[in-house]
């Protein structure tokens, strides 16, 4: 193997580019050459690439965003789309193929693989941290932070005008943000889309805590939540109890910002791993942090597992909440 290309693709997170400079780093030390493929698999059809070496990722490790650019595209889940690809990927030379993305991006390396032979190994990287095969997905630590920060703000605000706060974080049909952003902001409800939610019981604890003199409360509640999203909870709680409710949507704030230090290790972790295993022949394969030491699955493993969350944390913060 003589040389690989990489590409981002997807929602961006932060360590992207920290990734993309291990990934760089270490393919340079082995002896290949590195293409980088701009605006994900859209650019991959359009052979908009650029020769990657050393100083072209110097200085990127505590950027968030991609220096890559990122985009998804309807034409490449088509044979026409995939075929433009892979003719580039023959013309170009490539051996073998990095992607760094999420579910989406995996199903794109998994056809590639499968369909057109094309030696792929994909990195998991979202704040949702919902891909399997990992424990840390890249991008989630730095969301928790990002959402703890703005909990802690809002906690100074709800104490000084006694009012109840609900926190709507991301995470689509996962939990990991609300519950670690939640637990660790020691907010006194968290609402998850992996357990039912039951607004009477959410009321009656709201009740029981303003009975104890409590006079503002905050609940972090994830997007994919079963009783819907933030306005609708809270009216809906509003209606029930009559309290003064205010909601803040954090969006896409958290998934900017420059990369906490665990996101860089493990970003530049995953990206080395991505290139060793190429190196060993390796394909259709995904990298992943599993207790801290480096596994590879079958991509597909990411959309065929369930990433269960740690209902063990839930349970840890119903009791604390106070």
């Amino acid at each position: 193997m003589k040389k690989i290309a990489l590409l981002t693709s997807g929602g961006d997170c932060p360590g992207l580019n920290a990734c993309i400079r291990a990934v760089v780093r270490k393919s340079v030390h082995e002896g290949l050459e590195v293409v980088g493929i701009r605006r994900g698999f859209a650019g991959l059809m359009e052979r908009d690439t650029i020769e990657l070496g050393v100083s072209s990722v110097s200085g990127i490790i505590h950027q968030g965003g991609t220096i890559l650019r990122t985009a998804r595209s309807e034409l490449f889940k088509t044979k026409r789309g995939q075929k433009k690809a892979f003719d580039n990927i023959k013309e170009l030379d490539i051996q073998g193929l990095i992607v760094i993305g999420g579910d989406g991006s995996f199903h794109g390396a998994y056809y590639l693989n499968k369909d057109w032979d094309i030696p792929t190994i994909g990195v998991p990287a979202t704040i949702d941290n919902d891909i399997a095969g990992s424990d840390f997905n890249i991008g989630f630590a730095t969301a928790v932070n990002t959402a703890l920060e703005s909990i802690d703000k809002i906690r100074d605000t709800a104490t000084s005008h006694d009012r109840l706060f609900i926190i709507e974080v991301m995470g689509r049909t996962s939990g990991f943000i609300a519950l670690w952003a939640g637990l660790a902001g020691g907010v006194e409800d968290i609402l998850i889309p992996e357990l039912k939610t039951d607004l009477d019981e959410v009321c009656r604890k709201l009740e029981e805590g303003r009975q104890r003199g409590k006079t503002s409360s905050i609940i972090v509640v994830a997007e994919g939540d079963e009783a819907g999203n933030a306005f609708e909870i809270g009216g809906k709680i509003k209606e029930k109890i009559g309290y003064e409710i205010r909601v803040v949507v954090l969006g896409h704030l958290q998934r900017g910002g420059s990369p906490v230090a665990l996101d860089r290790i493990i970003a530049t972790r995953l990206g080395s791993a991505a290139v060793d295993s190429l190196l060993k022949g390796e394909r259709g394969k995904m990298v992943g942090l599993v207790s801290s030491q480096i596994k590879t699955f079958p991509i597909e493993y990411a959309w065929k597992t369930k990433k269960e969350i740690d209902l063990n944390l839930y349970d840890l913060s119903q009791i604390l909440a106070g």
